[in-house]
């Protein structure tokens, strides 16, 4: 599934399936580029005990990432992420020779970097399934990171800065109202300014009037890719929308923790305090857990109440054939010289040496 690159194209297998899978689902955070970051307690989310997974230039000012994943040209993206050995990244096999930027380094020259095999022919019905041999392939960064993420073993997923949607700004919206054009929440850009267009307002106005804050780092689009973008998230939340019966039987749980996502239609809400509070509840809360103590203790610390536990083997253990004895390996002796000399000194009689006394 995950490899490495070499710059001569050898591939290295790299075993990370089910890695940071637990006994308790193990949940992650999904960090994507929208304005609404600004508005969440980043400050906790960076604090949690959960991993966080970036996508392209989201999370940048905000917080450093466990994982990163991304879809477009290297050229997008930031040196510190490619050449930072503490992030994992996870990209495209076409990207392995490119150049990162600001550096003479290939792609696939990076630490803590992995290849996948991209699957274009991916449906609904099998978003999600550990049968496959690559990671989706639907032109988007968020639905190839849900699926690396459900590979290496998460099971509860936080979508953080995921609005999926790109609104005009407040300017535009009383603009339209005054030529009698209502502005619909979640509708698509693209049907509000052709609206706009047939009550007057010329594209040329509404280039002018520009949309909402689109990102939560300082990018912008000009108006014919955001409405082009904007038609994009609205594609992918349906994709996902139909893709919810495999998700569900795949034992996967999205989790939206964006106000006004086009995803809260489709997916539960949940407000990232209240994740932070209980995912730290289980896992325990690395700012605040004390260890004194710890060092000079003399018992277990385990659960007050917690009823008796012993460990079995499995009942299939009983009635297996006994393990096949193993011969010893032979240790090669390198040259036939040598291994002429060899037999030659084992095949020899002994050698008495007798001293005369006196």
């Amino acid at each position: 599934m995950f490899y490495r690159l070499a710059t001569d194209r050898i591939r290295q297998p790299v075993q990370l399936e089910n890695h940071f899978g637990g006994t308790r689902k193990s949940a992650c955070w999904l960090i994507g580029g929208g304005p609404s970051l600004l508005e969440l307690p980043m400050q906790q989310i960076a604090a949690s005990p959960l991993p966080k997974l970036t996508t392209n230039l989201a999370g940048c000012g905000c917080l450093r990432p466990t994982f990163w994943t991304s879809y477009d040209p290297s050229a997008r993206f930031q040196r510190s992420i490619y050449l930072d050995p503490s992030v994992m990244k996870f990209v495209h096999p076409r990207r392995a020779m490119d150049l990162v930027p600001e550096s003479t380094c290939k792609v696939c020259d990076c630490p803590n970097l992995c290849f996948f095999d991209p699957d274009p022919d991916r449906g609904f019905a099998d978003f999600l399934s550990s049968a496959h041999a690559g990671i989706v392939d639907w032109n988007d960064t968020l639905v190839q990171a849900i699926d690396i993420l459900y590979r290496i073993g998460f099971r509860r997923i936080y979508l953080a800065g995921c609005e999926m949607i790109v609104s005009p700004s407040e300017t535009w919206i009383a603009k339209a109202a005054e030529r009698g054009v209502a502005y619909e929440p979640l509708m698509t850009l693209r049907e509000f300014s052709r609206t706009c267009e047939e009550a007057g307002i010329s594209r040329t106005e509404q280039e002018e009037l520009e949309t909402a804050e689109q990102y939560h780092f300082d990018e912008r689009k000009p108006l014919a890719s955001a409405i082009n973008t904007d038609g994009h998230y609205f594609r992918i939340a349906q994709y996902l929308r139909l893709c919810r019966r495999s998700i569900s039987l795949a034992g996967v749980e999205l989790i939206s923790v964006t106000p006004g996502s086009r995803l809260n239609d489709y997916f539960p809400y949940e407000t990232a305090e209240s994740v932070c509070l209980r995912e730290g509840a289980a896992i325990g809360f690395p700012d605040a857990e004390s260890v004194r103590g710890f060092y000079t203790q003399q018992q277990d610390r385990q659960l007050a109440g917690l009823g008796p536990m012993r460990d079995f083997r499995p009942h299939h253990w009983k009635n297996s054939p006994a393990e096949p004895q193993r011969e010893e390996a032979q240790v090669p002796v390198a040259g036939e010289q040598h291994r002429a000399a060899l037999r030659e000194y084992l095949e020899a009689p002994p050698v008495v040496e007798i001293r005369e006394e006196g």
